[in-house]
């Protein structure tokens, strides 16, 4: 039924102008606002889209709402921060994040996750 369809995700932000600079300039996106609404479109490499909409009362995700694949996890991280952005640091059972704030257990990718202006969380994590 779907198998052709250009599916795409989307989530909500609390201020449209943040979610602007901070995708466009900070994360150096391909950023395309969509006149007809307060919306974005972030054109991510290999052809995916993601919406992004202001919500008055907007609650910041949760999960992970996108991920980033890199070359350099370590140097990525340490630009972001060097740029104001957040980290995150998780200590649970099998998941602990170290000082640079990257998780690098024996399961899964190595992986850090930060926050856009509006608290949704988001991750660079190195390529596999």
């Amino acid at each position: 039924m779907f198998k052709n369809a250009k599916a795409f995700t989307g989530y909500s932000v609390n201020d449209l102008q943040k979610a602007k600079d901070f995708y466009g300039n900070i994360l150096q996106l391909d950023v395309s606002e969509i006149a007809e609404m307060p919306t974005l479109r972030l054109h991510l490499a290999g052809g995916g889209d993601v919406l992004i909409y202001e919500k008055p009362n907007h609650q910041p995700a949760t999960f992970t709402v996108l991920n980033f694949p890199v070359e350099d996890l370590e140097g990525t991280v340490a630009k972001l921060k060097e740029l104001g952005v957040p980290f995150e640091d998780y200590d649970f059972p099998g998941l602990k994040t170290d000082a640079d704030h990257i998780a690098r257990g024996p399961v899964g990718p190595h992986i850090a996750w930060f926050t856009d202006p509006a608290g949704n969380i988001l991750s660079v994590l190195k390529e596999m």
